[in-house]
């Protein structure tokens, strides 16, 4: 099967994201397929899964790293996806603002977040896409500008244990801060300039390497999961960038270098160790197999950095999972 023709047998939310990404497909293509992640396969199943009180799991974010929690389930449907207009998701992400509450912080109400910098560029990155900005996003962003640190990034471990950033937090409050400007337009210089900032602490590093030394950073960056949860890994970093959108820097050629070391002789990626952690089901593939997130997700990035892909050039419609 040709890996297109592969990557569309498969869930609405890795079919509308293709047709997005990698086929051109025109825009009422793309939406109406998109409409289906709330109706049918990973959103609808997750989406079901939410009690009367607007929790997942009974738990705002998870005990023991259970990712059965009103944080990850939230994280999962943005990254599937859904729509945040659909009256399923509208409904949902209404019960969440109206009844959940961070317990350990003050009961604070979710989308105010609470005070960990990757938690809160999470929360930020939520409260953006389902249209849920006010004083609680304004909260958060008031805190992660204090938190930056003077390397440009962000430590949930700083100041009591660490004084210089972590890639992982990083990134988690890069995605809030990107999701949040696109969704407000423009944003004051000081919010814009601390996101590069952020952006900087990455680049700088080719996107997973140690600055004084060149060398790999963590060797579990170069392990690809979907979802990827709060780890930081080269596919991620090389997506937000792409999601960022502007030219491919050519401080990331390491990183694409990393990304075309893991593609197997068919053109595909497969799954990476899944990280620790009870969830309600999987939307990817077993490790070692053939995995449609993490293959999309290489493509597109590919595609970006003006890597050829082999992906054919086509927009008509698609056909339908089987």
């Amino acid at each position: 099967m040709d890996i297109v023709d592969w990557l569309l047998d498969s869930d609405p939310s890795i079919r509308w994201q293709v047709l997005r990404d990698l086929l051109d497909a025109p825009e009422t293509e793309v939406t109406r397929e998109r409409e289906r992640v709330a109706v049918a396969g990973f959103g609808a199943r997750l989406l079901a899964l939410q009690d009367p009180g607007g929790y997942w799991g009974n738990d705002e974010y998870g005990e023991d790293q259970s990712r059965k929690s009103v944080f990850w389930s939230l994280a999962l449907l943005r990254r599937l996806g859904a729509g945040p207009s659909d009256p399923t998701v509208h409904t949902a992400v209404q019960s969440v603002h109206g009844s959940v509450i961070w317990k350990y912080w003050d009961n604070l109400p979710y989308f105010h977040g609470e005070v960990e910098p990757c938690i809160n560029g999470g929360v930020l990155a939520q409260s953006a896409y389902f249209g849920m900005l006010g004083e609680g996003s304004e909260r958060i962003i008031a805190r992660l500008l204090t938190e930056q640190l003077p390397d440009g990034g962000w430590n949930c471990e700083a100041p009591d244990s660490s004084n210089v950033s972590s890639f992982d937090t990083t990134l988690c409050v890069l995605e809030g801060l990107l999701e949040h400007e696109r969704a407000v337009g423009n944003v004051p210089a000081a919010l814009a300039e601390s996101r590069k900032r952020g952006e900087e602490y990455l680049l700088k590093r080719s996107g997973f390497k140690r600055l004084s030394t060149g060398a790999v950073a963590e060797g579990r960056y170069l392990n690809f999961s979907f979802p990827p949860y709060w780890f930081y890994d080269v596919l991620r970093a090389l997506d937000y960038f792409r999601d960022a959108g502007g030219t491919f820097d050519p401080r990331l050629e390491p990183a694409v270098a990393a990304l075309l070391a893991k593609r197997s002789a068919d053109g595909r990626w497969v799954s990476g160790i899944t990280w620790p952690g009870d969830t309600y089901f999987d939307v990817d593939a077993p490790e070692g197999e053939a995995s449609r997130w993490n293959t999309l997700r290489a493509l597109r990035v590919l595609r970006w950095a003006g890597v050829p892909t082999d992906v054919p050039d086509k927009s008509e419609t698609a056909p339908g999972p089987t």
